[in-house]
């Protein structure tokens, strides 16, 4: 494996649903299978040294627009994974940080709400691996309430720089990404509801076919090798 691998990475997981329909399985089946397949994605994430994984779990669409019985799997799916990622022992040895950022408190039951937040509390003052969560997000909500912000704060227009913003966005705590993996594109890449706008400014895009239960291990290495061989230009 190359030593040139991308310091942070987002994964925006899709193709869960027609993962399952493809199986003859229940929509939130190729949920439970997702979430297995992202548990492995950050064992190797943090092997290979990243320094930051972010995570795009569901946007608010996905928890107002779909069904009733697949939005109460992803919410049971929540509550397992971070009942099992907060009690995991290397999250303290290794001084993971979690993050989890969206209108996930508005969205969620208290119960759930309870335990994600005691999850960012524990891991607070952490300053290793960065575990980034997009929960009930979506990237316009995220610019809106940053301008929300920063008129309550009475800035003039000719003091609003690049500071000014990154300070006040809901998401300031994700730094900058380098990779963004998309998959189950099959022939339709493209980003979505505005994706951490600010923070991918100058991503490279990794798209994969693969709906995401199949996205293995070693496809995530693909990817980061892929990137690898790239010359990134910044926009020089």
């Amino acid at each position: 494996m190359s030593r040139n691998f991308p310091k942070h990475i987002a994964v925006i997981p899709d193709g869960n649903r027609r993962w399952a329909r493809r199986q003859n399985l229940k929509p939130w089946e190729g949920h439970y299978e997702g979430a297995q397949r992202f548990e492995e994605l950050v064992d190797i994430a943090f092997e290979l040294g990243v320094e930051s994984l972010t995570f795009w779990g569901s946007s608010v669409d996905n928890l107002t627009k779909r069904p009733l019985k697949e939005k109460i799997a992803l919410l049971d799916i929540y509550e397992k994974y971070f009942q099992k990622l907060i009690n995991d022992k290397r999250i303290f040895t290794d001084n993971i940080k979690i993050n989890i950022l969206g209108k996930w408190q508005e969205q969620f039951p208290a119960k759930l709400a309870k335990l994600l937040k005691s999850g960012i509390e524990k891991t607070k003052k952490h300053t290793g691996f960065q575990l980034n969560f997009l929960l009930a997000y979506n990237g316009d909500d995220d610019l809106i309430e940053t301008t929300k912000n920063i008129v309550k704060q009475n800035i003039l227009p000719d003091k609003i720089n690049s500071e000014v913003i990154q300070n006040n966005l809901l998401t300031a705590v994700i730094p900058v990404i380098d990779l963004i993996i998309r998959t189950g594109v099959e022939g339709d890449p493209h980003n979505s509801a505005g994706f951490l706008m600010w923070q991918t400014q100058n991503s490279q895009l990794y798209f994969a076919e693969d709906q995401f239960p199949d996205f293995t291990a070693e496809k995530f290495k693909t990817a980061l090798e892929d990137f690898a061989q790239r010359s990134r230009r910044l926009g020089k």
